[in-house]
């Protein structure tokens, strides 16, 4: 008898994958059945994927809220569909897109259609991806040309920086305890010290 599985992948460890599995779980797919993996963008290991596959036989039937969940781009989306449906032998139901679900038009007509739409998608969610991290590079372009700065506020010297900066100047402390006392690392205090002898003296 065959089974229904449910994947689930989310791109790093802070997206929540509520959504995913609440979806899933409507299906009466039991939770031993349902697999997770999250990773960053950079990190495609999936071993809950992984465990997965090996779980399933011809004949059951792999459940996906969405198309991207297969793989980063539009190439590794078509290879993951053809080994599982072809290699593995298992049937894929696409939540949100209906007409992907291989269980229905097995003939040459529907396998056809289903290959047409899922080339498509995968090509539009891989465009999708692309325009949204361009659209990120250019705002954070347009925001550094405004003045925004990035990164860790820059620490603000301790009013007691003056003090310090002479006598760690006039060779009465070390930098190390310099740095110390203003509560900086030594990198940050000898390029305080730079700025504040160029703007003194």
């Amino acid at each position: 008898m065959e089974q229904t599985y449910g994947y689930i992948r989310v791109s790093s460890t802070d997206q929540n994958e509520g959504r995913q599995r609440v979806a899933l779980e409507q299906r009466a797919i039991p939770a031993e059945r349902i697999f997770m993996d999250k990773m960053s963008g950079k990190d495609f290991q999936r071993p809950q994927y992984q465990s997965m596959l090996e779980r399933m036989r011809p004949g059951d039937v792999l459940c996906i809220t969405s198309i991207d969940r297969l793989g980063r781009n539009y190439e590794e989306i078509q290879q993951q569909w053809r080994f599982l449906t072809k290699e593995k032998q298992v049937d894929i139901f696409v939540l949100d897109m209906p007409l992907l679900d291989t269980r229905r038009s097995k003939d040459l007509l529907g396998t056809f259609i289903a290959d047409i739409v899922l080339q498509v998608l995968s090509f539009v969610a891989q465009s999708e991806r692309e325009n949204i991290r361009k659209r990120q590079a250019e705002g954070i372009a347009v925001a550094k040309r405004n003045g925004v700065r990035f990164g860790p506020k820059p620490r603000q010297k301790t009013k007691n920086f003056s003090e310090i900066f002479l006598l760690w100047k006039q060779g009465c402390i070390s930098i190390t305890e310099a740095a110390k006392r203003t509560g900086m690392a030594r990198s940050t205090f000898r390029k305080k010290a730079k700025s504040f002898r160029k703007n003194f003296y």
